[in-house]
């Protein structure tokens, strides 16, 4: 059952359809990544609505995946143009996931290299800079401000407070 949702999550993720991945999680679950931290299953959710909203040219590779019933992993490429700056991106990203007694998602966390990421999406500042907890917490807290007015104009939810350091 869980391999069927790592493939119908990202199967969603492809088309674009942020509610139809909203669906997998509990409600209980967090996800954390190096762009937005940890986020609770309402941020989770409203993030890749907001992802898949925006994402003219978005397409999702899923390249590997497995799951025991509780657990799982997903190795899983987004090619994407990055809309604040125009440059094209390709993220090789690998995904952890806990499963709770129905079958969906509860946790998720997902690894990516970000100085890679940052190379691509910032150009000559993310080449410069991209190491640095500097900017990895300058793209966090933008991030997560990005996510807060989306989820406000979407439905006046609650607005997350930007993280304090990058561990958030």
């Amino acid at each position: 059952m869980s391999d069927e949702l790592i493939e119908r999550f990202y199967a969603a993720f492809n088309r674009r359809d942020g509610e139809a991945m909203a669906a997998c999680y509990a409600p209980n679950a967090m996800f954390v990544d190096p762009a937005f931290g940890r986020l609770d299953a309402e941020q989770t959710k409203a993030m890749w609505q907001m992802l898949t909203s925006q994402a003219d040219d978005l397409t999702v590779e899923l390249l590997e995946h497995q799951s025991d019933g509780t657990t799982g992993s997903a190795r899983w490429i987004a090619r994407y143009t990055f809309t604040r700056t125009g440059r094209p991106v390709v993220n090789d990203v690998r995904s952890t996931f806990k499963f709770d007694d129905d079958g969906l998602i509860v946790e998720q966390n997902d690894k990516f290299g970000f100085y890679r990421w940052a190379r691509q999406a910032l150009g000559r500042k993310g080449t410069w800079l991209g190491w640095t907890p500097q900017l990895q917490l300058r793209v966090l807290r933008e991030a997560r401000s990005r996510l807060a007015r989306f989820m406000h104009e979407r439905d006046g939810g609650t607005v997350p407070a930007a993280p304090q350091n990058a561990d958030e």
